[in-house]
């Protein structure tokens, strides 16, 4: 009889179909209602479905994926009142942030930002999707990061997980263009010191987005979206 795998094997294996689920879901590849087989994804991760099921266990908790007794586990499809709550939570620390770091932060930490804004820039040249939204979503969890907060920098890439559940479309190049160009203009504003603009630029930036991600994307196979091959 063949041994169990270590545990440090298993929770190694079930935090990998976690980051790819969670990957997907936040760069778009897969969209809200779509079913995760678990057979399918033992098979695409060469797990068993005990790993597979811990896994969509553990997105359930964190609201990316829901479950249904006798019919499976799919991308969780938030509810506009859900959508706007997510909006008003991430308006209400965001704006605070923003206040917290202006005049707080070092040269060092201003080239951090510009250099995270060259790779926006870099990814929306060179037409790379997944880049780009990764990117401007690590944003916002860069700034809580600056802010020497991780408990907020976690808080809030789980409500940017949800958040790209909210975006029932690829963002659109110009839509895309737009978070960028605001992103700079925040930068702006934090480095010089203006709390006032700076919390007032994100409150419209928030806003933005929020208008920006309506309609519905084309579906994709799970084992695309995965990029298991």
């Amino acid at each position: 009889m063949a041994e169990t795998a270590p545990a440090s094997q298993a929770t190694n294996a079930t935090q990998r179909i976690v980051d790819a689920l969670t990957n997907a879901i936040v760069e778009r590849r897969l969209m809200p209602g779509t079913k995760l087989v678990e057979q399918q994804l033992a098979d695409l991760f060469s797990v068993s479905r005990t790993l597979v099921r811990q896994a969509l266990n553990q997105l359930s908790r964190d609201h990316l994926v829901r479950l249904l007794p006798a019919r499976g586990a799919f991308v969780a499809e938030p509810s506009p009142e859900e959508a706007r709550q997510v909006f008003e939570v991430r308006q209400m620390l965001e704006l605070q942030l923003v206040r917290q770091l202006c005049g707080q932060l070092g040269p060092a930490q201003i080239a951090q930002l510009r250099k995270h804004l060259a790779m926006e820039a870099k990814a929306l040249k060179q037409g790379d999707v997944p880049g780009r939204t990764r990117l401007l979503a690590d944003f916002h969890v860069l700034l809580a990061r600056l802010a020497g907060n991780e408990v907020l920098a976690q808080l809030l890439a789980d409500l940017l997980a949800r958040c790209s559940l909210i975006a029932l479309m690829y963002q659109s190049t110009h839509s895309a263009e737009h978070s960028a160009s605001e992103h700079v203009e925040l930068v702006d504003a934090i480095e010089s010191g203006d709390a006032k603009r700076a919390a007032r630029l994100m409150q419209e930036h928030l806003g933005h987005v929020e208008q920006a991600l309506q309609t519905k994307p084309a579906a994709r196979d799970l084992a695309s979206a995965l990029r298991v091959a």
